[in-house]
């Protein structure tokens, strides 16, 4: 059958003429009637007698074949061109003609059934927001003193009934919001529809995110996580209320302080923003409780324009697995404990989930913040999105957490070209007294967790992706990739190395491995782990060392030097000192740091003969990664012709690079940490024995740790030369 041409058969706008919605029910998908070729000769010519009655249109029956050929192109080509309509009409003995107006047709029905299928939903949301709205009611009248257990008067209301109130209150606020809707779509009121879909599909946002991410289910998906943190549980029928209210109050917040400049946001050194503590205090009275006892206040907001589109940035953080991807960075793992709300109207709008979460810095001398949290969206009347966190810790106090998350996410307005303007908030207390000395500045300026790591991810992030979306990309002499397929397979690999490089550097106790106490090493932090059916990782005992360290050097400088294939000689001990080569290279960013690349090293080393290493390196105002890791020849050609990299056993290493405090002004050279030197953590995984059963030997643990120390030893000897 002929294959429909997918760069040629999207059109921005479709001139045919279309049938009504009345007129389609009359049509069904195996008995379509349409216009014959024949009645184009039947129009009025200029010769023709005008009041002449017009001859009858005569109408053609479609075989079961021809519906059947033209279900199926229309799968995967809607809007055929002129070209593929010829084409297919002389495959199946029909005029052009006919073929157009069968698509025009059936285009038209699918539309009107994904607006059945639309309104199918707004009836659910509102029936399921009635329910809960008559079990408020019922709690109400219900309600009796918490003193002496008779009825409640008005003014001896206990604070959950005030609560349930407040609750009800806006339900019946939803519930006419929804109504309005509803009726705006389809004229009438949404309480008339006959039909009620019982089982909803799970929401499906089309952002076209290639390799990016996987839609996951709501509930239950936690990555990297233990006993800890599943020790949180969902929250009770008689906190949800509370929960709510909370929320609520968290969305009204977070915009006064997004969208509010002086006295509530003063500027402070280098001219970054610093939040008025005073000030705030007047402003948000209530809040969610004085600060506890030995914490102190961490708040900074960051403003930027990045290339994606509203509804792809809202998709990505209600979805816990996308959140967890695009910023792997910094959330070490999340899970989403409860979904109080899915949103309405087919979208986030109204979205309400309780989660808990750890943040992370790429380092084993910082510790990772866990926080349990309630998530809200909302769409406010000037178009703009906003997502807002706010800590459950005050409902429900939880010994694992050190910090208590004050009304922090961000504010999304639609931009033209598939641009938004995201405004990032972050509001934090935390007892962080024992952070390592090292890694003290960059803590306090708020560069570690603050709102400017989060935005500069995310425009990094969506750099990357536009990358991966994109075709026609021009092949290089070195590339070796040849097909769209190809690039986003690697992409895709390269994605999940980086991943699994930042779940074994942080100093988390919450992953699947084991640390050891006797490493013989206070610097180097050595774990264990056991790989038996993950097809991502090799078979056996794995061994992971990192350890972080200081130089007088700025990032740039340490960044280029280890992103440059000629210079991986002077500290690549595994590389044997061979000559590596760049086989190709994908840039994913602005920077020409953002890149994935694939090397090849030519080793003197029969072993290691031609070995092939999947790199990608990345660099933004907040810290530089440069991520690394052998692959197999055979599968890396897999990948390379468009096949499924999640097989492809990997063992990442790497370093993440970060500034050692905020940039400083200084004319003076680097001479202590905070004057703009580089905190560098270097992180290598490596396969010790390929039977998982196998014991772990302690040759093995000090052979990593001379190799890490070497490795050190040999990029502070290349970086500082003589200073070293």
């Amino acid at each position: 059958m002929f294959q429909p041409n997918m760069f040629e058969s999207h059109h921005m706008f479709d001139m045919t003429p279309r049938i009504s919605e009345s007129d389609l029910g009359k049509l069904k998908d195996d008995d379509y009637e349409t216009k014959s070729g024949t009645e184009t000769n039947d129009h009025l010519s200029g010769d023709e007698d005008p009041n002449q009655r017009p001859k009858r249109k005569r109408y053609h029956r479609h075989t079961q074949r021809q519906i059947q050929e033209m279900e199926a192109f229309f799968k995967e080509c809607p809007h055929p061109d002129d070209k593929q309509r010829k084409e297919l009409g002389r495959e199946l003995g029909l005029v052009p003609l006919q073929v157009k107006f069968w698509f025009q047709n059936k285009r038209t029905q699918m539309k009107a059934q994904h607006e059945r299928h639309e309104n199918s939903i707004l009836k659910a949301e509102n029936e399921k927001l009635r329910a809960e709205n008559s079990r408020y009611r019922e709690a109400l009248s219900n309600a009796s003193c918490p003193n002496c257990g008779g009825p409640a008067a008005l003014g001896e209301m206990s604070f959950d009934e005030q609560h349930l109130r407040i609750e009800n209150a806006r339900l019946r606020e939803e519930i006419d919001r929804i109504s309005a809707i509803a009726a705006k779509y389809v004229g009438k009121p949404l309480a008339s529809f006959s039909q009620f879909a019982p089982n909803l599909p799970p929401r499906s946002l089309d952002r076209g995110l290639g390799s990016f991410g996987t839609q996951s289910s709501f509930v239950g998906d936690m990555y990297g996580a233990t006993d800890l943190l599943r020790s949180v549980t969902s929250p009770t029928e008689a906190e949800k209320p509370i929960i709510v209210e909370l929320a609520v109050a968290a969305m009204e917040e977070l915009m006064r302080m997004a969208q509010t400049e002086e006295p509530l946001w003063v500027r402070g050194e280098n001219g970054t923003e610093v939040l008025n503590e005073e000030e705030y205090l007047r402003t948000f009275p209530r809040g969610i409780g004085p600060k506890p006892l030995g914490s102190r206040s961490e708040a900074s907001r960051e403003t930027a324009v990045v290339i994606m589109n509203h509804a792809s940035l809202v998709e990505i953080l209600m979805d816990v697995s996308q959140w967890s991807t695009v910023f792997s960075g910094i959330v070490s793992r999340a899970m989403t404990m409860d979904v109080l709300s899915t949103g309405v109207a087919g979208n986030y709008n109204g979205a309400l989930q309780v989660m808990s979460a750890e943040f992370q810095v790429p380092s084993p001398l910082v510790a990772t913040r866990e926080t349990y949290f309630v998530r809200y969206c909302k769409l406010h009347a000037d178009g703009t999105w906003a997502v807002v966190d706010v800590s459950l810790d005050n409902l429900r106090p939880s010994p694992i957490s050190k910090n208590r998350r004050r009304p922090s996410g961000c504010l999304i307005a639609e931009l033209p070209n598939g641009y938004s303007k995201v405004t990032w908030v972050e509001h934090i207390e935390v007892d962080d007294r024992s952070v390592h000395h090292l890694y003290k500045n960059l803590v306090d300026s708020g560069l570690a967790f603050g709102a400017k790591r989060w935005m500069a991810t995310l425009d990094r992030q969506c750099e990357r992706l536009a990358s991966s979306m994109a075709v026609n990309i021009p092949v290089g002499d070195l590339c070796v990739i040849t097909t769209p397929e190809g690039r986003k397979s690697m992409l895709k690999l390269a994605e999940r190395m980086a991943m699994s490089f930042c779940t074994g550097v942080s100093a988390s106790t919450a992953h699947a491995w084991t640390t050891l106490s006797a490493t013989g090493s206070d610097d180097v932090r050595v774990m264990t782990r056991k790989s038996m059916d993950d097809p991502g990782r090799p078979p056996g005992i794995v061994l992971s060392a990192a350890t972080s360290f200081w130089i007088p050097v700025p990032p740039k400088r340490v960044f280029d030097f280890l992103r440059d294939e000629s210079q991986r000689s002077e500290w690549d001990i595994l590389s044997n000192g061979g000559e590596v080569q760049e086989m190709s290279h994908i840039a994913n960013g602005r920077d020409p740091g953002n890149c994935v690349s694939l090397l090849r090293v030519d080793s003197t080393n029969s072993s290691q003969s031609n070995m092939l290493i999947l790199q990608e390196s990345s660099t933004d105002s907040t810290g530089s990664y440069v991520i690394y890791a052998p692959v197999d020849i055979a599968a890396m050609n897999i990948v390379l012709s468009g096949g499924d990299p999640d097989y492809v056993a990997l063992l990442p290493s790497g370093f993440a690079i970060l500034p050692d405090g905020p940039e400083t002004s200084s004319g003076g050279g680097i001479s202590a940490v905070g004057s703009g030197g580089a905190l560098i953590t270097v992180a290598f995984q490596i396969l010790v024995d390929s039977v998982p059963t196998a014991k772990l030997s302690l040759g093995s643990v000090a052979t990593v740790n001379s190799l890490i120390k070497c490795t050190v030893e040999r990029i502070k000897a290349s970086v500082m030369g003589e200073n070293a």
